[in-house]
Formats: structure tokens, sequence, C-alpha cells
């Protein structure tokens, strides 16, 4: 119990501090294609909600995984949200390809807006759904937000056990093959010094 609390403590002291979103704003020109990575752990609810300004070509949005499975695509995107769960740890990628050939179509604003993990749900409509009250709500806000930065603990600690793993495994690899060259190299210099000593005592310049 002290240990929830001090989680949901830790929470609240963090929590004004957490962006609502990732929004972005760009440009994207005719003719171009720009994409948005992110890396995502599994079973995470993503949204997102895009809005495009007037032009006279069209746009189209794309969401694509690593292994390149769509998620999500709009052939014509002007304005509207998405959402998908994560299946894996990987790599996610957003792209918006504008059509028709550079410089001759009009520039079009682009902005995006992402939200993932706790920030991804509608509580509202939770609310409505479950009728909860409004501190039920906010704890319940709380918790799935203390779930993900457990959650986010956990992966980097698994990574941070990956990467000592690799590197105490390089460091042996490097350390038996340091000892096998100096073998060889002892082997090599025995073998010259033995092969000069017989060449010189069959040209008869030492006994």
């Amino acid at each position: 119990m002290d240990k929830i609390l001090c989680i949901l403590l830790l929470v609240l002291v963090i929590f004004d501090e957490i962006p609502p979103g990732n929004s972005l704003a760009f440009t994207l020109p005719s003719g171009t294609t720009k994409c948005l990575k992110e890396e995502l752990h599994k079973d995470v609810l993503v949204t997102g909600s895009y809005q495009l300004s007037e032009a006279n070509q069209k746009t189209h949005l794309t969401v694509t995984d690593s292994k390149g499975h769509v998620l999500f695509k709009k052939d014509d995107a002007t304005k509207g949200k998405f959402a998908f769960t994560t299946e894996d740890y990987e790599m996610y990628k957003i792209c918006f390809q504008s059509e028709g050939n550079a410089g001759t179509g009009m520039d079009r604003e682009v902005t995006l807006v992402l939200k993932h993990g706790a920030e991804a749900k509608d509580y509202e409509k939770m609310a409505t759904a479950e009728k909860m009250k409004p501190l039920e709500v906010e704890l319940k806000r709380l918790e799935d937000l203390a779930e993900d930065i457990v959650n986010d603990f956990a992966y980097m600690r698994q990574r941070e056990q990956e990467m000592r793993d690799t590197n105490e495994s390089t460091h042996s690899r490097v350390l038996y093959f340091s000892v096998f060259s100096m073998l060889c190299l002892l082997g090599l210099a025995t073998w010259q010094v033995f092969y000069l000593r017989r060449f010189f005592i069959s040209k008869k310049l030492i006994e």
C-alpha cells in the first residue's frame, strides 16, 4: 500500500509537467513525403488526430509498423482521427505523401497530435459508461499513468540488461580473440627461430 501511495504522489508531482500529447505542425510541399517514426511498447493504445490545409492535390496518410503492416490508411486525408493498439515493441511510422510533382502544387500545412498510453484514453466516455465519479476517474487516470511509468522503467531495465549481456559477450569474444592472436604470434615466432636456425646450420654459418 505504501508503494502505491508513493507512486501516486510521484505522479501527482510530475503530472503537470507531462504534455497532453505530441503535437506537431509542419509544411508538406507537393510531390514530397514526410514521415514520423516512434518506438512504442507492446499493447499500447495510440490515437492521433490530423488536419491539413486546403490544396489542389491529394495527400495520402499511411500508418505502418516496421514489418510493413498497414495499421491505418487514408487516400485523401484532410481532417480526421485514427487509433490502433500496438501488437509488439517496434518502430511505427506515420507518413504523409503529397501527390503531384515538386513545385507544381500547393504546400499544405499539416497539424498532427499523437497520444499514447494513459493520455490516449477517453476518460470522459469511460466515466459515462461506468458511471464513475470525478474522483474515481482521476484516480483511474493516475493509476494508468503510474502503470505506464512502471512499464517504461521495466523496459529500460530490460534494455540495460540486454546491453550489459551484449557488452559482456563482446568483451569475452575480444579476450578470446586476443589470446588466440598471441598464441598464433608466439607459434609463428617459434617456427621462424627454428627455421632460421636450420637454414644457418645448413649454410654452415653456425654450428
